[in-house]
């Protein structure tokens, strides 16, 4: 266990709410996939294909689904469409398992290693500060000393990091306009470390540059963290907005090209159809999903787990 509460009834209630427009849109287009159909054949494979493309979920990881399920259909010989839901379930699942080797937890401070730090990437609009926030919010929740660094290149991220910090409680590292990314995650885990500060959460600029700028300046800022802290980062976060479907998978490209991203957050799925963009991104990229945003609440961020994601997509 982490440092979140275990999935908790009302955790599960936030998920299901949160996944409701990918259910109803995934569940009604295999209803019509299958009306009138009393078997699983050539042509309804065919119209579930469409159904996973349409939902997001991928066209590589869309074929390898379809692949299983036939296997199992020529295996079983006759399999009725009253059936495809229970194995389209299955295979999502062992999807899931195969791709992420186990639930991640926040992670488990060691003797020595203080402070944990997070390196947070991602483009501008995804949600990446909003996600630092309700992070900083629910470690210092759960009794965890905090700093957060505030990016230097838009003005207006910086704003919007001031406001999660008031919100949450937790200081700010922050410089002049202008002023050199890696300087200020130097002075941020510098200052964490002083404080004896339990995490710091590094918020990168989100501008879309070319993927030599991007992994230059990205392996400068963890070359200056490593300086403090020798193993800085801990972690790398990607967080991509789950509404974008497609463009999140361009997204997880440049930046798992750009610098080595160990776990991914996948934000906005409450308003979206598009939830499919999970076991797509998933599949295709083998980082875990570690976490998921289903809201503007300080609790809407949840530690990503594979069961309860697809009970809440298929129903219990």
């Amino acid at each position: 266990m982490g440092f979140f509460d275990r999935f908790t009834k009302g955790k599960k209630e936030t998920l299901e709410k949160g996944l409701e427009k990918t259910k109803e849109n995934f569940f009604s287009k295999i209803t019509r996939a299958v009306a009138g159909k009393s078997k699983i054949d050539d042509d309804l494979l065919d119209d579930l294909e469409e159904v996973l493309v349409t939902s997001d979920v991928g066209v590589d990881t869309t074929l390898k689904i379809i692949d299983r399920i036939e296997e199992r259909v020529a295996r079983d010989k006759y399999v009725g469409t009253d059936e495809l839901t229970a194995m389209l379930r299955e295979e999502i699942a062992r999807l899931l398992t195969e791709n992420n080797t186990e639930d991640l937890s926040e992670f488990s401070l060691s003797e020595g290693q203080k402070p944990y730090v997070i390196m947070v990437v991602g483009v501008n609009g995804v949600g990446k500060t909003t996600t630092i926030g309700k992070l900083a919010y629910q470690f210092k929740q759960k009794g965890y000393s905090v700093y957060l660094a505030a990016d230097t290149f838009r003005a207006a991220a910086v704003e919007q990091l001031d406001i999660w910090g008031e919100r949450a409680g937790v200081p700010v590292i922050k410089q002049k306009m202008g002023s050199d990314p890696a300087s200020v995650a130097y002075d941020a885990v510098n200052s964490a470390k002083a404080h004896n500060a339990d995490v710091v959460i590094i918020d990168t600029a989100g501008r879309l540059h070319n993927k030599i700028n991007l992994m230059n300046e990205l392996t400068k800022i963890k070359n200056v963290m490593g300086k403090i802290v020798p193993d800085a980062p801990h972690e790398v976060l990607l967080v991509l907005d789950g509404s974008t479907g497609q463009n999140a998978f361009e997204q997880a490209k440049q930046f798992t090209a750009a610098t080595e991203v160990t776990a991914l957050a996948i934000t906005k799925l409450d308003g979206t159809a598009k939830g499919g963009v999970v076991i797509g991104i998933s599949d295709q990229f083998r980082i875990p999903v570690k976490y998921i945003g289903l809201g503007e609440g300080m609790e809407d961020l949840q530690v990503f787990r594979r069961k309860e994601f697809v009970d809440s997509l298929f129903g219990e």
